[in-house]
């Protein structure tokens, strides 16, 4: 029940060979990931070491996220217990700032190893394009000092695309001579060393995107699927490029299981829609642009078209509609794109279609990959959904269940499974539920199609392969196991992207060719 109330310049990146055997969600990692350790800046990593044990222990780093209009900004920031005071003062200048109040609520102490906090939810009014702000949050019962916030313009925007930061994810790589751990607060080790992967990672793009809007985060923040975990969350909020940065996250596997996501963002428009434990789906409007996030690690397509049904009848004059979804239904890494990550597709291809939606932007593959322009193919396909284990720590990562025909599909069966073999090509043939637009072209105009993308890693905490096969719905793909992340500029007439992974020596290097949609109608 609700109440009222630095890093320094980046460090080089080095691949290094680790030791993995498999992800929490039962998928085979390879054996790279960004270790922080051998980078080129090691004053840099050694100040962010010695800033570790507070680092991980401050549970109460502030998120901002786009309101439900780009007049508005939400705020969600812990508090000790008792203490809390759900205002941000925010204004124009140090010295006119006005008090906006919201609400607060008890953490589950369960997920803070005992210790007593409240989340504090509040949404600031009022913002204009192209202005500087201040703003300061009551926190502990103290205000903060102030930061500064920008805007940009409100016609022409540029959006920060990430995915799968996995704050953890690299648990069991070697470094130093020592496995990476996942315990609990200072002792992750593999939280320390992805925190600053992020960091370095944001700097970098903020540095190369000054006019940023805002950012777009496919999923996965943290890693520990239905475990507590806030040293990974103290990771995740802890750059200062995310003190001036609104960011509209979206709800992973890994971050499903728990009500803490739903504690460190304030998501705006949040319907009762396709909720696990972390919450549901939600929207806003932003620039020129109708932006709706799905929580796909709920099977009920029907709740999630009526999502997006909602959010269509609500912005009737944007003229973009983009969707993030965590789940790739449309991906190319192994083991993901071929199993797991299609288990909506043809329940989703229908409603993306139907209700007009230009681009999907995707993660969970830890690779990158462009797809071509793709629509249904107007035939009847069954239904799948994930189903959770007997305990409900996880979902069971082994079997598809088919929805329509009843059954569970094994997606790894032994060779010697012939029943199991046929079930899973069976499952594959009935996912080629799309056509596909001819390749090639990089600049389209009125497309009659959709464009997924899925991002990999933005920390590089984890790679995975790409299929030995390259899928017929896929323009371009790419592995080269260096953290990335995507640049998208949107206007009333264009949607451009473009891609880029950070070199070893920390600069940014495109991996795909600008791909461009023109809308005249």
């Amino acid at each position: 029940m609700y109440k009222k109330c630095f890093l320094a310049a980046a460090a080089a990146v080095v691949i290094a060979a680790g030791c993995w055997g498999y992800s929490d969600s039962g998928s085979a990692a390879t054996a790279h990931f960004y270790d922080a350790a051998q980078g080129g800046a090691s004053m840099a990593w050694t100040a962010w070491s010695a800033r570790w044990k507070q680092t991980a222990t401050d549970y109460t780093n502030a998120s901002i996220a786009p309101g439900a209009d780009d007049t508005k900004l939400n705020f969600a920031w812990y508090s000790q217990a008792g203490a809390s005071s759900p205002i941000v003062y925010f204004g124009a200048g140090p010295s006119s700032l006005r008090e906006f109040r919201g609400v607060c609520s008890a953490v589950d102490a369960g997920l803070t190893g005992g210790a007593k906090y409240e989340y504090n939810h509040v949404t600031v009014s009022g913002l204009k394009e192209n202005s500087t702000y201040y703003y300061a949050v009551a926190k502990n019962g103290v205000k903060t000092p102030l930061r500064k916030y920008k805007t940009g313009s409100f016609r022409d925007i540029k959006i920060l695309f990430v995915g799968d930061p996995q704050i953890g994810a690299s648990k069991g790589q070697t470094q130093d001579g020592k496995k990476l751990t996942a315990d609990s607060g200072a002792a992750n080790t593999a939280a320390r060393n992805d925190g600053y992967a992020w960091t370095r990672t944001l700097e970098i793009a903020s540095a190369q995107n000054p006019s940023l809007n805002f950012m777009i985060s496919a999923g996965d923040q943290v890693n520990k699927t239905g475990k507590p975990k806030e040293e990974e969350y103290a990771a995740y909020l802890a750059p200062e490029t995310l003190a001036g940065l609104a960011e509209a996250s979206t709800i992973g596997n890994h971050d499903s299981l728990n009500p803490d996501y739903s504690y460190h963002f304030f998501a705006p428009n949040m319907t009762r829609y396709g909720s696990t434990k972390a919450g549901g789906d939600y929207y806003y409007t932003y620039g020129p642009a109708l932006f709706i996030v799905l929580n796909t690690n709920n099977y009920n397509a029907a709740e999630h078209e009526k999502t997006v049904q909602e959010a269509v009848k609500s912005a009737p004059q944007a003229k973009w509609r983009l969707v993030t979804i965590h789940q790739d239904i449309y991906g190319s890494g192994l083991d993901h794109s071929d199993s797991d990550g299609m288990i909506l597709r043809t329940q989703l291809t229908p409603i993306f279609d139907r209700y007009k939606i230009d681009v999907v932007l995707q993660g969970h593959d830890h690779t990158y990959s462009r797809s071509r322009l793709l629509r249904g193919d107007g035939a009847s396909h069954s239904s799948y959904e994930f189903r959770l284990q007997a305990d409900g720590s996880d979902y069971d990562w082994d079997h598809a269940f088919n929805k329509s025909a009843g059954g569970a599909i094994p997606l790894a069966p032994d060779k010697n499974d012939a029943a199991g073999l046929a079930a899973k090509q069976a499952f594959g043939r009935d996912n080629r539920c799309y056509s596909a637009a001819a390749p090639g072209a990089r600049t389209v105009t009125d497309p009659k199609g959709i464009l997924y993308m899925t991002a990999n890693s933005a920390s590089g905490s984890k790679f995975y392969e790409l299929i030995p096969t390259q899928q017929d719905y896929i323009a371009k793909r790419s592995q080269n196991w260096l953290p990335s992340y995507s640049v998208i500029e949107l206007t009333p007439s264009l949607f451009r992207i473009d891609t880029y992974q950070i070199t070893p020596d920390g600069h940014p290097k495109k991996i795909d060719e600008t791909f461009t949609i023109r809308k005249t109608k």
